[in-house]
């Protein structure tokens, strides 16, 4: 069975290399323009792609194109011993490791990316990834043992004038290390990498590498997911080089003198100093490439973020062979979701968080799909996010899965909220897609601590309208259940929920909140909640829509043709009671144990008028209906006689 590879060349064509037949071949495919549909192999293009593409689709090999040049880790020759980095295509010269197991020993390639180092383009670096048999010994390791290294070499590399000529003179790796921290310092080692994903970001300089590890152990089979960052990457290249003085000697830390420029730095602007600048690396001088060409090891090895493997799998009945991550905005902040493939056509969906107060972390399988009706290994994983698709490949075909099915959580807030999938959040009515941009006031989504009662149990709670003129004062009522809770309150404009900010203005007291002085900008949407011993509760949930002058005036002015109704009877007496004063102050002489006749006075007075405007309102809706129905009797009274009416004359002499 052949393998191909195919890479974006230019905007018109693709270049596709295949195994053929253990012959690599390669050749140009035209695709034309966007919206051209047009998929034809250029035949005059065809080339021998040795170099290119393995001769076995069983061998490792990994690759990266970028500014028409062609980057390769692979065995170039048929019997597979001749393993290199090369760079073909393009106008300058090829280039390739030197044959020497101190830079490459038995290497499997993983994966090869361009990773800037500044804004510099001459200061662009490639990345290579593989496992390899380790030349060097340490008191920590053995001999011969299985080792992850990452390897970087400068685009701008093109070997030496004397020495290396034609050779890479800026390749220089280090060690990744992924373990388990165990008792009394011994660790369990992750040795074999099996796939790398490189999680961009907003700073291309700095992508977090996302790598899955297993054990070459007889004892158990696991697999871990480790998490790096470029800071320390760079830390490590920047560090000091391993080194063994004679054969009998241990390895250790350089600690002579560095030539200049330092081995593995690119010739570029940057890195050059005044009077000291070298616009190629043909200009190096032939102790910096002798010393790159004995000393390709730095000494510090590379560790993941906290020391420690993101996600660990042990036991299980399958291997995890690829991953691929994509970050995505909840409401609580972002969350990294790793797709993982598996050898037998599943796909893992899992999140991890993280814990402030210890190193422990917390893994959710958020799902586990059967992306091929028959078990196949995964072969390739892509993700689209603007599509929004998780892209996966095999033997067999390619299939495109959803990166979110919000639906098969059902339409319970619960259930919803206990998901724990940053896509998905609760908007009411079922479970849906979150979309941070859009502006849902009964968004519920949880997914650090997965607590459906304090997202879900309000959910019932209705909504009370509260109207406030503006310039005026308005209260919100609302008392704890218990004395010793704790009340806040919170507004949520559009998507977004704050603490109220107290002032002057707005006042919070032990009965609600009261506005002094309502202003436009008030307006929205206002939660009461209680907290005692941890646990929160929404006690109340307000509407407050504010009224502004002009708006009030006009209602009243059409309001002022109906007769307002009388006060009660039994306040009659007590119609003319002075100088009015702003409704407010009776509600500040409210507020505490010891005004309870005012209290009762108050009560009874806005019971009266809720009593007045509803018997008001029920007369004006019986005068309304008796005049309905009178105009709808003078209508058929007046259809019905219109044949036989006589003069009015006549009826009067009869």
């Amino acid at each position: 069975m052949n393998s191909f590879y195919v890479y974006p060349f230019n905007r018109t064509h693709l270049l596709a290399c295949g195994t053929g037949a253990f012959q690599p071949v390669c050749a140009y495919v035209m695709v034309g323009h966007r919206g051209e549909h047009v998929f034809s192999l250029d035949r005059t293009t065809v080339q021998n792609g040795r170099g290119k593409c393995p001769h076995d689709p069983k061998l490792p090999f990994a690759s990266t194109f970028t500014g028409g040049e062609l980057y390769t880790g692979l065995t170039a020759d048929f019997l597979g011993r001749d393993s290199v980095i090369l760079r073909g295509l393009g106008t300058r010269s090829p280039m390739r490791t030197e044959m020497d197991q101190r830079i490459l020993h038995e290497p499997r390639f993983i994966a090869a990316h361009l990773i800037p180092d500044s804004a510099d383009r001459d200061d662009d670096k490639i990345y290579f990834f593989f496992t390899e048999r380790a030349t060097e010994t340490a008191e920590r390791d053995d001999e011969g043992a299985i080792h992850t290294h990452i390897g970087r070499l400068c685009v701008n590399d093109v070997g030496g004038q004397r020495v290396l000529v034609n050779k890479w003179s800026t390749f220089i790796k280090a060690r990744l290390v992924c373990s388990v921290p165990g008792p009394h310092g011994i660790q369990t080692h992750f040795h074999q990498l099996e796939d790398v994903f490189l999680l961009r970001t907003k700073d291309e300089t700095n992508p977090e590498i996302y790598a899955i590890f297993s054990t070459i152990s007889n004892v158990f089979q696991g697999y871990a997911v480790c998490v790096y960052s470029m800071a320390d990457i760079r830390e490590a290249f920047n560090g000091p080089f391993a080194h063994k003085e004679r054969p009998d000697y241990q390895w250790g830390p350089y600690e002579g003198r560095v030539p200049y420029p330092r081995p593995g730095v690119c010739p570029s602007k940057i890195t050059a100093q005044p009077g000291r600048a070298f616009r190629s690396t043909l200009e190096f001088p032939d102790a910096v490439l002798q010393f790159a060409r004995t000393h390709p090891l730095m000494w510090r090895p590379i560790y993941p973020s906290q020391r420690q493997p993101l996600l660990l799998r042990t036991g299980a009945p399958y291997r995890l062979t690829h991953i691929t991550v994509d970050r995505t905005q909840a409401e609580d902040g972002y969350y990294d979701v790793m797709f993982i493939g598996t050898d037998v056509g599943t796909v893992l969906k899992v999140i991890v968080l993280g814990n402030s107060n210890s190193l422990a972390n917390e893994e959710i399988t958020l799902e586990e799909m059967q992306v091929f009706k028959v078990p196949t290994p995964i072969t390739s994983m892509d993700i689209s996010v603007k599509r929004q698709t998780l892209f996966v490949g095999s033997q067999t075909g390619v299939v495109q899965v959803p990166l979110h099915r919000c639906s098969m959580y059902g339409k319970a807030c619960a259930e919803c909220c206990l998901a724990r999938d940053p896509y998905c959040a609760w908007d009411g009515h079922t479970c849906t897609r979150y979309l941070p941009n859009t502006k849902r006031r009964y968004r519920r989504q949880d997914i650090k601590h997965a607590n459906p009662a304090l997202q879900c149990m309000d959910q019932n709670l209705s909504e009370r309208l509260v109207y406030g003129t503006e310039n005026n004062s308005t209260f919100l009522e609302c008392i704890p259940r218990s004395p010793q809770a704790t009340v806040t309150w919170h507004i949520q404009r559009d998507d977004y929920k704050e603490e109220v900010v107290l002032d002057e203005r707005i006042t919070k007291t032990d009965d609600g909140l009261l506005f002094r002085r309502v202003l436009r900008q008030d307006k929205g949407k206002y939660v009461c909640r209680s907290r005692e011993h941890g646990f929160t509760q929404t006690l109340s949930r307000f509407w407050l829509d504010v009224l502004q002058t002009d708006t009030l005036s006009d209602l009243l002015s059409r309001d002022s043709k109906y007769k307002v109704w009388s006060p009660c009877p039994a306040n009659t007496a007590s119609t003319n009671r002075g100088p009015a004063k702003t409704w407010f102050k009776d509600v500040l002489q409210l507020i505490g144990p010891s005004n309870l006749p005012q209290v009762e006075q108050y009560c009874e007075r806005v019971w009266c008028n809720e009593k007045l405007r509803r018997k008001h309102k029920s007369m004006m809706d019986k005068y309304r209906q008796a005049q309905d129905s009178g105009r709808r009797a003078r209508v058929q009274k007046s259809t019905g006689e219109s044949r036989i009416r006589s003069p009015r004359d006549l009826h009067s002499q009869e």
